[in-house]
């Protein structure tokens, strides 16, 4: 299904054959914020931003009407370990596309006055972000999960460290961080493999192999902590979590799967019909499972009014209590996997997300699972590994609390 090969720089290609007429092609590079020096807080999603902003050979209203001119759509975003760069196009423009990818990873020169502007679009991202309490105190929460580590960064920097960037900096930053052997390039479309490689090659190969050298500076600081923060919000939001598996961990799945019975999207979640369906108590509850490179965090958050707080944290905790004696029972497993291999297959059915997939899972395992190769995983746990992992992770005595009040 999938075919994979090097160039000789160390990007890497993988590439899924379909019959359509839509195509897509993203370069997803193993860096974020992650890797950002404590003076470079904020530099790797801003450099994103710049990507677009004007190469050595095309101005940014060039950059800008490369694609859109032929109807293509095009996305970025940052995380914590990423940096990613798609394209959803029609089939005759392939090699447009691959030109347009390598030239604003390799060639952007990060103008001035385009720096100038970003840092205001920026710091609106940052004003409007900090309006919404139901996303930033996740970013919070991990601040303090990971302190004094740049995992505990918030993506998009902060404005004072914004305004202090100048072209070097971006220079530097992708020169040390945009590493060849650390990028995958992914590709799904009506093309065979050989025309892309060749393609591939014409213009990635232009660029001179830049091999990491750098090794992620793991977190093992591990702490509890029970903040509450005043707020001028109408409801209290709060988050309660710990620290658990990183990607590479076989316990993952039971853990992502754990997640998904206790707070996931579909509107049957434990926690959900708990605390909503019957008691009425709150609008939104999910749980999150997290995983990096060498750690991970689970959590669950909620919004309620402010006079209910500490009675839905209770309610929680008596849920995953429960949980941790009793466990799921193989008719409930059963269920729980069906709903949530449901949830996957349509997840992948949509072919950016497929995208995205090959390229990470390139990235952190070197190597392609299928979804077959997933849903036989995922079929494979048993109840006992489901309660052997609540016991490790749902210790309410290891959860951190933050309340904004």
């Amino acid at each position: 299904m999938y075919q994979i090969t090097t160039l000789s720089n160390g990007i890497r290609i993988v590439h899924k054959e379909i019959d359509s007429e839509v195509s897509y092609c993203g370069m997803i590079i193993n860096t974020g914020t992650r890797d950002e020096s404590e003076n470079q807080h904020g530099i790797a999603h801003f450099t994103e931003h710049l990507l677009f902003k004007g190469t050595r050979k095309r101005k940014t209203f060039q950059i800008l009407n490369r694609m859109e001119n032929v109807g293509a759509e095009i996305d970025a975003y940052t995380s914590k370990e990423e940096t990613c760069v798609t394209v959803a196009f029609l089939n005759e423009y392939y090699e447009r596309t691959i030109d347009y990818i390598n030239d604003i990873i390799f060639n952007s020169q990060f103008p001035e006055k385009e720096i100038i502007k970003e840092q205001d679009i920026i710091i609106d991202e940052i004003n409007s972000y900090k309006d919404n309490p139901a996303e930033i105190i996740f970013d919070d929460f991990e601040n303090f999960l990971y302190p004094n580590h740049s995992l505990g960064y918030n993506i998009l920097g902060t404005k004072i460290q914004l305004k202090k960037y100048k072209i070097n900096d971006f220079k530097k930053y992708t020169s040390e961080k945009y590493n060849t052997d650390q990028m995958v390039l992914c590709s799904i479309g009506n093309i065979k493999f050989d025309k892309l490689v060749k393609i591939c090659k014409k213009y990635f190969e232009k660029n001179p192999g830049n091999y990491r050298t750098f090794i992620r500076e793991s977190f093992s600081k591990k702490i509890i902590f029970n903040k509450i923060i005043k707020k001028n919000t109408y409801q209290t939001h709060c988050i309660l979590g710990t620290y658990a598996y990183s990607v590479k961990e076989d316990k993952r799945l039971p853990l992502m799967l754990l997640t998904n019975y206790l707070g996931g999207s579909g509107m049957n979640s434990k926690l959900l019909t708990a605390l909503r369906e019957k008691k009425g108590l709150c609008y939104n509850i999910e749980a999150n499972f997290n995983p990096y490179e060498d750690i991970g965090n689970f959590n669950i958050y909620f919004g309620v009014d402010k006079e209910n707080t500490e009675k839905v944290i209770q309610l929680i905790y008596k849920e995953l209590e429960t949980l941790k004696i009793k466990g799921i029972n193989d008719i409930q497993l059963s269920k729980i996997k069906k709903q949530f291999i449901g949830q996957m297959i349509l997840t992948n059915s949509i072919h950016s997300n497929i995208l995205i997939s090959l390229g990470k899972s390139l990235l952190v395992y070197n190597q392609i699972e299928t979804l077959q190769e997933s849903v036989k995983e995922i079929e494979t746990i048993s109840s006992k590994e489901i309660l052997e992992v609540a016991n490790e992770i749902l210790d309410i005595h290891n959860f951190s609390t933050l309340i904004y009040n």
